[in-house]
């Protein structure tokens, strides 16, 4: 957990315009380590935006792996008492599948908090 808290402490920015954020992945870092950057931009910005987008076979599948990944996030925030939800959107982008040559749609679902 040490290493988590090390990381998000050293973590740069790289979009200025959106400094809070947080493009949330289920597989590439733990829970923890989203709730931990999430409270960082809270005390940074007084406001976070959690982000997530993926693709599946059945478009729905990921749409309930990302609508739970970022509403746990969210839940153990607002349990300590460190955010209130603003605003949760879903929806689907459009893409084109390198590797097929068509075009695939992602989920996508954000909310602010």
């Amino acid at each position: 957990m040490e290493e988590v808290t090390e990381g998000i402490n050293n973590l740069q920015v790289s979009e200025p315009h959106k400094k809070n954020k947080i493009q949330v992945s289920n597989t590439k870092k733990p829970l923890f380590f989203y709730v931990n950057l999430a409270k960082r931009y809270m005390q940074q910005h007084n406001e976070v935006e959690l982000s997530a987008l993926g693709m599946a076979q059945d478009i729905a599948d990921i749409v309930k792996l990302a609508i739970a990944t970022v509403v746990t996030i969210a839940e153990i925030l607002k349990n300590n008492g460190l955010a209130v939800e603003k605003k949760i959107m879903t929806s689907t982008i459009d893409m084109k599948d390198e590797s097929r040559g068509r075009p695939i749609q992602k989920a996508k679902v954000s909310g602010i908090h």
